[in-house]
């Protein structure tokens, strides 16, 4: 069983896909950390790596091709990724969605940040982002049409969103 998982950043889909992963007990893969890998890799940081992938559309389809390479050699995996549920033949594709002000107070958590940084930097990485999916792949972000289930993850805790998504999957 393949499962994608997308949202923004903050929406909780990390969170998300390792409980799953350990409540389903198969692995799981995250685009984000491919790009963080690639950003260290080339020794930027994520927000001058993603100015650096606008104009560089060689970052994003090394991205999509890593997923690719990693789902194609499973039977069993869950993708976590904003565009995973385009490249990847899922038996589930789910996107999670939160208001803006949350997923920014949730990454301040995690980030140590004001949240009046925190909130700048994710919108200039989500402009960024959304520019890139439409020049390259010529993917709207905003366009919800492909997934099967879209959770609002400021409605459950993270434990229910497992549960949710485990009992999806029980009727497809």
């Amino acid at each position: 069983m393949i499962i994608t998982i997308g949202g923004l950043a903050g929406t909780g889909t990390t969170t998300a896909a390792e409980l799953l992963s350990k409540k389903l007990d198969i692995p799981f893969i995250s685009a984000g950390d491919i790009f963080r890998q690639m950003a260290k890799e080339s020794e930027m940081s994520i927000l001058e790596f993603g100015e650096f992938a606008e104009n560089n559309i060689d970052v994003d389809i090394e991205i999509d091709n890593r997923q690719k390479k990693l789902a194609e050699n499973s039977e069993n995996l869950i993708i976590e990724g904003r565009l995973s549920a385009y490249f990847i033949e899922a038996d589930l594709k789910i996107w999670m969605i939160t208001p803006f002000d949350v997923r920014v107070q949730r990454i301040c958590g995690r980030e140590s940040k004001s949240f009046d940084l925190a909130s700048k930097e994710v919108k200039i990485r989500e402009d960024s982002e959304a520019k890139r999916y439409l020049d390259i792949h010529k993917i709207d972000i905003n366009n919800l049409n492909i997934y099967d289930l879209i959770l609002n993850t400021n409605s459950f805790n993270p434990d229910s969103i497992t549960e949710i998504i485990i009992s999806t999957l029980k009727v497809i």
